[in-house]
């Protein structure tokens, strides 16, 4: 499994456009393949700062996901106006959190 995870901004006045298509292209996202969660929430709507999060089977769902229509046209949108401190995190030994 995949973990995305991290901090994107936007301007705070572009904050809310940016959630509207951010939560349209969540829904899409979701149904895809190997797509277990896809989720951002507004951390600091002063600073425009969003906390993302999301899993993925494998590399090959998230490349799929990363070279969809959709994806690139949100990227083509925004680009120039966000600015992504993302890491991708392979986790091997997933497990409850209370297990040791």
């Amino acid at each position: 499994m995949l973990i995305i995870t991290g901090y994107m901004h936007v301007d705070p006045a572009d904050l809310a456009q940016f959630m509207t298509e951010l939560n349209a292209l969540a829904s899409t996202t979701r149904k895809r393949p190997g797509s277990i969660t896809y989720d951002a929430a507004v951390d600091d709507p002063q600073s425009g700062r969003l906390l993302i999060s999301e899993r993925w089977v494998d590399q090959t769902a998230l490349s799929a996901h990363l070279q969809a229509a959709d994806t690139i046209a949100f990227v083509s949108r925004w680009i120039g106006k966000m600015r992504g401190e993302l890491k991708k995190y392979d986790a091997l030994n997933e497990r409850d959190i209370m297990d040791c």
